[in-house]
This record gives C-alpha cells, sequence and structure tokens, in this order.
C-alpha cells in the first residue's frame, strides 16, 4: 500500500510542478517605427517564482535619447493569472525602481484541444499594473 500512496503522491507532484513551469521563461515585445522610435520590453519569469523586468526605449527628438528602466520582485500563478509583488526593502535600488506591485496579467497559449491550424501565440497580457503604460501590454514567449 504505501508505494502505491508514494507512486500517486510523486506523480501529483510531478504534475504540480509542471503546470506552474508553463509560465516559466522569456517574454519580449519590440515595438519601433522607421528606425526612429524603438520600444522593447524583456520580462523573466525564473522557476523560483522570482522575475526581472527590462524595459528600453529611444525615441527621436524626445527629451531623453535613450531610457532604460528596472524591475524585479516575486510572481505567482493561479489558473491563468500571474501576479506580481515587490518587497520595498529587497526589490527597490538606484536601478531597479519600477513597483509591479497590484499588477497582474493573463497568460494566454492555444489550447491542447484545439486541433485546427490557427496560431496563438504563447503571451502575457498585462490586465492591471499601477506603471501606467504596462496595462493592456502583451509580451509574448521566446
Amino acid at each position: 500500500m504505501k508505494p502505491l500512496i508514494t507512486s500517486f503522491l510523486l506523480i501529483l507532484t510531478l504534475t504540480l510542478s509542471a503546470q506552474s513551469n508553463q509560465f516559466v521563461g522569456e517574454y519580449s515585445r519590440s515595438l519601433s517605427e522607421k528606425e526612429k522610435h524603438t520600444i522593447e520590453y524583456k520580462l523573466t519569469l525564473n522557476p523560483d517564482g522570482t522575475f526581472l523586468f527590462h524595459s528600453y526605449s529611444k525615441i527621436q527628438g524626445g527629451n531623453s535619447a535613450e531610457d532604460n528602466k528596472y524591475g524585479k520582485g516575486k510572481w505567482s500563478a493561479k489558473d491563468n493569472l500571474i501576479t506580481f509583488s515587490a518587497n520595498k526593502k529587497e526589490d527597490f535600488d538606484s536601478k531597479y525602481t519600477l513597483d509591479f506591485n497590484n499588477s497582474t496579467a493573463r497568460f494566454i497559449t492555444k489550447n491542447p484541444r484545439d486541433k485546427s491550424d490557427k496560431v496563438v501565440k504563447t503571451k502575457l497580457q498585462f490586465l492591471e499594473s499601477e506603471i501606467f503604460w504596462m496595462k493592456s501590454i502583451d509580451v509574448f514567449k521566446v
């Protein structure tokens, strides 16, 4: 009886870890307009529940030619929603200034039961964020 219970618990643990690992990876988005303006976003979700975010913008004719912004913290997933949080003492310094507290993104991928030829890029779609320019931003899994 013990081997049966042990096998069941092992399978359950592997299934649960595989579900959260589907979110892990690098996501990016690049927007450019005729080589004049460039905006790039890069988000990395690590398996240990931490994340790193980098935003790069180069806008011709703007006040600053190039701008880099960084954020880091922790992420957690429930169903297909990913919630981001940042600890004021640990995750903020002179480099990491973006506050991802109260940010939520939806994980979107093609349904495994969908057998059509329709292409659905795996992405995170930000639904809520106190960073005003992050609302409704899609970043695609690399």
